[in-house]
């Protein structure tokens, strides 16, 4: 008879223990991977496809420069399982409450016989200029002119002279990411062009 009530107290104890609730994984950002033997095309074109994948779209990509520049990414959301630029809890639960985007650059250059990349990943966070409330009913319209039972945003012209985009400085977590992604993806097609 104890045993069955003790259950739910064993069952939210290994809850508890499965959701990690003790410390985050510690991490290491990498500011720049550099990789032997492979030439600058390759590198690029892994890391086109590595950004493609990631849902970002190329801006500007220069091979004789070694440059990679994306256009700005809106944040994913939670309910986008599929996206992977919000890295960490906390860059997630930002890009689940304000509207960021992430806009990425990437330098490849080739030195002492080694081609390296180096990656930086600017941040941005969307201010607007917010409405007067006129009572609990116009909380729906404090940042734009919209009803309470479809919301879109709809900006009035103050609005839009004052919206900006502020700079919130660099995401060394995706930094890491996209240059693990593109590292993987050269090592993995190394080994299968020697095959």
């Amino acid at each position: 008879m104890n045993m069955i009530k003790s259950l739910p107290v064993i069952g939210c104890a290994v809850l508890v223990v499965l959701a990690g609730c003790g410390k985050e994984r510690q991490y290491k950002p990498v500011e720049q991977i550099c990789i032997a033997n492979p030439d600058k095309a390759t590198v690029m074109q892994a890391a086109q496809n590595v950004l493609n994948n990631m849902y970002f779209t190329i801006d500007k990509a220069d091979a004789g420069e070694g440059y990679i520049r994306t256009h700005p990414l809106p944040g994913a959301q939670f309910f986008e399982f599929w996206r992977s630029d919000s890295v960490g809890s906390f860059n997630s639960a930002e890009s689940n409450l304000h509207s960021i985007r992430r806009t990425a650059e990437l330098n490849i250059s080739r030195q002492n016989g080694q081609v390296c990349i180096a990656c930086n990943v600017k941040t941005q966070r969307l201010e607007l200029l917010e409405r007067k409330v006129s009572g609990k009913g116009g909380m729906p319209g404090m940042f734009s002119r919209t009803k309470s039972s479809l919301q879109r945003l709809e900006l009035d012209d103050a609005q839009k002279k004052n919206m900006e985009w502020v700079d919130l400085g660099r995401d060394s977590q995706l930094e890491t990411k996209i240059l693990k992604r593109i590292e993987k993806s050269i090592t993995t097609s190394t080994k299968e062009s020697r095959q």
